[in-house]
């Protein structure tokens, strides 16, 4: 008689390989179209599996626990933030939660500082110049930006992905300052030659550059408000590959519009895939459609972790990457 294998649904389409290594261990239903499932799918899907993985996009809220299936005993989120996962709800349920951490951080980082550079030196603009016809050679003051070397970086949440964007941006001249629920380790302050900010307000009052790395929770929704965002310098500039709940939106783009702020480099959105029309329309920001991650390691990366997570699951261990609420 065959090994059980736990029926895992998989809610979008993975890598080829990630799949094919969940057909061989699992009894896998993939979503082959890559369509988003809409609820009364994901109800479904909850109904029937004995393993979840949804994405980052498919909100498991309590509505969909409560008609979750009595075998569904764990969900495998295949993305590091579980903010689209009511984890509260699955644990009162008997239902494990687990996620990706770590796998991105280079990524992300590596994303993270490449806005940092393009919106300041204009990056986007100049490509649309060459693009459109507009260079017509070099001059000494057209398509003028700012240099970073020397400049404030401000990171919030100095967990894995800011301290690599620290470690970036240090290697570009920047000074390093951060805010974050606790203090890391003074070996890691030394390393960084970060200064540390108790309260964010004084912060972000100093700053030339603000970078979000915290995750979406519900102390941290709007986290950067429209008090918070009067606080910047004219010349500052904000940037996020964080969660876009984390900021104001509508506030941001209404004090980039009045040049109140300098402008923004965005992977992510309050409401995305929507995206404020008048960020869409400035051209002081640099908007990308939340890829900061995307990198076919990195996206294969994560496709192991879940499967390490369900396999340890199965096999009647705790899995590595279990997430609790007391961690939220």
């Amino acid at each position: 008689m065959g090994k059980f294998k736990p029926v895992v649904i998989v809610t979008r389409k993975l890598p080829d390989v990630v799949e094919t290594r969940m057909r061989e261990l699992f009894d896998a239903r993939l979503n082959t179209d890559d369509k988003p499932m809409s609820p009364s799918e994901l109800v479904a899907a909850a109904q029937q599996a004995d393993v979840l993985v949804p994405t980052v996009t498919d909100r498991i809220d309590a509505s969909i626990l409560s008609q979750a299936g009595p075998n569904l005993k764990l969900i495998a989120n295949y993305g590091n933030g579980v903010d689209n996962i009511d984890v509260g709800t699955a644990t009162q349920r008997g239902i494990s939660v687990t996620n990706t951490p770590g796998v991105l951080t280079e990524d992300t980082a590596d994303m993270t500082m490449a806005l940092i550079l393009a919106v300041p030196r204009r990056l986007v603009h100049g490509i649309a110049a060459v693009e459109d016809g507009e260079w017509k050679g070099w001059s000494p003051t057209w398509m003028l930006g700012h240099r970073i070397n020397g400049k404030r970086l401000g990171i919030i949440g100095m967990g894995r992905i800011g301290q690599a964007v620290a470690r970036r941006a240090k290697a570009f001249g920047m000074q390093i300052h951060y805010h974050n629920r606790r203090r890391v380790p003074q070996g890691v302050e030394e390393e960084l030659e970060a200064t540390y900010w108790e309260s964010l307000d004084q912060m972000l009052a100093r700053m030339d550059v603000i970078s979000v790395h915290c995750p979406h929770t519900p102390a941290t929704y709007h986290l950067l408000s429209a008090r918070r965002l009067k606080l910047l310098r004219p010349e500052a500039y904000v940037v996020n590959t964080a969660r876009g709940e984390v900021i104001d939106e509508n506030a941001l783009a209404r004090m980039i519009e009045a040049e109140e702020i300098a402008g923004a480099g965005l992977d992510v959105f309050e409401h995305e895939p929507a995206v404020n029309p008048k960020l869409v329309k400035s051209d002081r920001v640099v908007l990308l459609p939340h890829m900061g991650s995307a990198t076919i390691e990195g996206r294969i990366d994560m496709g192991e972790k879940v499967i390490i997570n369900i396999k340890t699951f199965a096999d009647g261990h705790r899995p590595p990457d279990r997430v609790l609420p007391s961690m939220l």
